[in-house]
This record gives structure tokens, sequence and C-alpha cells, in this order.
């Protein structure tokens, strides 16, 4: 059986400025040759587990983060690993070649020609300044980086900033492209849920501080599911199931009712809705976010 290459037991952190936690106990594991999601709205606290894996800030947790099999952040588990962050600044004389150079050193599998391939294909000048980029460019130039960088984990947080749809096309077409030629894992952080869908392998859903989910990008639409039928037929299903609780969002027209319920679609819930009339289907994984996240806001104000 694969061993994960990250272990994160039970992370929590909170900042001076919040009245609550940014991370609330969540515990996950990162695998080889994986494309995750890290998926959540702005705010729910999807930087800061990114951040703390690159020891760039310390957790309120007494367990240790195990990184390649390290748990003291070594610089050969380090080297091992590369994050793109929003926003990322540069000093006045740095410029785009500067930028490409340190990181050539930085990386031991460092990918020059991919780096100019990349960099050419978004019209990023070399000689120009780095910090003088526009916000686009500032994300291609991050995009370059972390895709030559050949690490092993490479985190990408909101990467595509400033980048117009076709822009994010050509990213999430040569993530696709690198990860079949050089497969490792990719984290990225991201609220564009359906544009990034066909490249997840594996998701994990952030809401206000805890894992809502933690799936296989394939399983991830029957985790919920939308039900369309008779006012009565949708009241008795979700009666019938118990689902009182998981229903996200209700919408009556006509006589006719459809829920989205962040609950699994299961075979006896099939069966059941069939029998009443019901029409269940999963959902798309869009949807499925919106379900968890407002059925914990419901829950939260009860």
């Amino acid at each position: 059986m694969t061993s994960p290459i990250v272990q994160v037991p039970r992370m929590t952190k909170n900042f001076r400025t919040q009245d609550s936690a940014v991370l609330d106990r969540i515990s996950f594991e990162l695998y080889p040759e994986t494309i995750y999601g890290l998926i959540g709205r702005n705010g729910a606290g999807k930087t800061t587990p990114l951040t703390a894996l690159t020891n760039q800030i310390t957790t309120d947790t007494g367990t240790s983060i195990e990184l390649f099999g390290d748990q003291g952040f070594s610089s050969a588990a380090l080297s091992k690993t590369h994050l793109m962050r929003t926003g990322q600044t540069y000093s006045d004389d740095t410029r785009v070649l500067h930028v490409l150079r340190m990181a050539a050193i930085a990386y031991p599998n460092w990918d020059a020609d991919l780096a100019g391939e990349i960099v050419e294909e978004f019209n990023i000048p070399l000689k120009l300044k780095a910090k003088k980029l526009s916000d686009g460019q500032k994300s291609a130039l991050g995009i370059a980086v972390a895709l030559a960088s050949r690490a092993e984990l490479t985190l990408m947080d909101e990467p595509y900033t400033g980048l117009d749809p076709v822009a994010r096309q050509k990213f999430y077409d040569l993530v696709l492209r690198d990860f079949t030629e050089s497969p490792r894992t990719f984290v990225i952080s991201t609220h564009l849920v359906d544009e990034i869908a066909p490249l997840l392998n594996h998701i994990i859903l952030l809401d206000q501080g805890k894992i809502a989910l933690d799936a296989p990008a394939d399983d991830a639409g029957y985790l919920a599911h939308e039900i369309t039928g008779s006012n009565d037929a949708v009241s008795v299903y979700i009666s019938r199931n118990g689902l009182g609780d998981s229903v996200s969002t209700k919408r009556t027209l006509s006589g006719r009712s459809q829920a989205l319920i962040a609950a699994e679609l299961t075979d006896e819930r099939a069966r059941c809705a069939s029998t009443l009339g019901v029409d269940a289907s999963p959902v798309s994984l869009q949807n499925l976010v919106a379900a968890y996240n407002h059925t914990a806001e419901r829950q939260d104000q009860q």
C-alpha cells in the first residue's frame, strides 16, 4: 500500500485578530501522484495549511506535521516542496529572469525549458522588473516557477488571480500536461470549483475552519444529491430518510419542490426516491460545495 507523503494530525491555528480558529483540529493525508483540490470560499482557511506545510507559519497544535517522513521540516524535505502564493511580492530590483535563476538554484529538478515555454506562452518580458508585472503576469510567472520546479509536493494557492478565462484554461491544460509527463502531488486551492473539477483526483473541502469533506473526486458527486418531485413526495422522502438537517436549499413552485441535500445518495435512498416518484441525482462539484456550505451555515445559526 502506498504511504502518504504528508500527514497532518489535528492542525489548529488561531490568529489574535479573529474570534474563532482559522483551522480547528483538521487532519488529512496527501499521497503521491495525486492532484488535490483544496476547496472553499474566500476566508475558509485554505491558505493556512499550505503555508504551514512549507514551515512559513507555526500552528497551535502539539503534534507535528510529517513531511516526506520528516517531522522537523528538514532542508531535504523542504527542497521537495514548492508553494506558489497569491500576491507574491518582489524586491525593487528583481527582474523576471532573476526569479527564474533563483528558482533554478533552489530546486534540484528545475526544468528550464518548461519555465521558458510558460513565460513565452504568457508573454512575460524577461527583463521587466517583477514588481511591475500585472496581476495576471505575476500569476503566470508563479505558475512557471511552480511547474518548472518539478517539486514532489507542489502547492498552488489560488494560482489564477488576474487571469482571464482563456488564460485560466491555458493554466489547467499546463497542469494536466505536466502531471502526465511528471507525475507528482499537486494541491491547488480554489473557489472556482467547476472550472478545475476535471483536473482533480481528490477534494478536500474546508468550511469555517473544519474539513467538511475529504474524498476522491469521482465519488464526490454522490456525497450530496438533488431531488425533484411533488411537494408531498419530496417532504415524505426527506422525512423517511431522516434528512431534515441535511437539506441545504429547497425551492417550491407550482406544486413541485427541488431540494439540495448534503448527504450521500445511497442505493437505499435511490430506491426510496423511485418508489415515491421523486427524481434523485448526484450533483456537480460546485453544488456539492454549496450543499455542505449552506448546511453548515444554517447549523451554526441554530
